[in-house]
């Protein structure tokens, strides 16, 4: 069902479009898995890269649907963090029946000043134990800017 799949990744770019104010990003299968039935390279989902100010805007608004409250499996030992919700309509977004409901996956990547080096071109460099984000200062950062709360799950 392809065509199928395809249709609610267009609705699906709709509603990252309303939300992000930009325009989203599709992704395309590596490899052909016959049980999901996902050919090689047919679209398989759409996410869009926010920052600075706007990005802080929306990661505000998702916090406020899970209430501030992540467990410690949300964040990785590279100092990322990310959780889920179910429907975008949470978010403030009008309803659209021509559209549906769909969930969606925030993924929030910390970096020191300087990460830079790591991926520039020239001079490429690695970037320090010392300077790493820790799985311990991603909690504190969440728990500190947004008084968010850590379930033991």
């Amino acid at each position: 069902n392809a065509e199928y799949m395809g249709d609610r990744l267009t609705r699906a770019a709709k509603v990252l479009e309303q939300l992000t104010e930009q325009t989203p990003v599709f992704s395309k299968a590596r490899i052909t898995i016959r049980q999901f039935s996902v050919r090689r390279n047919e679209k398989i989902a759409v996410h869009c890269t926010v920052r600075g100010a706007k990005a802080e805007e929306i990661l505000e608004r998702g916090l406020k649907v899970r209430e501030y409250e992540l467990p410690r499996s949300c964040f990785s030992i590279q100092g990322n963090f990310g959780f889920g919700i179910q429907e975008h309509i949470d978010l403030g977004l009008k309803y659209d029946p021509n559209i549906g409901i769909y969930g969606m996956d925030f993924y929030v990547v910390l970096g020191r000043p300087g990460k830079r080096v790591a991926y520039r071109r020239r001079c490429k460099s690695r970037i320090g134990a010392n300077h790493r984000v820790t799985k311990d200062e991603s909690i504190k950062f969440f728990q500190t800017k947004y008084d968010g709360i850590i379930m033991n799950k």
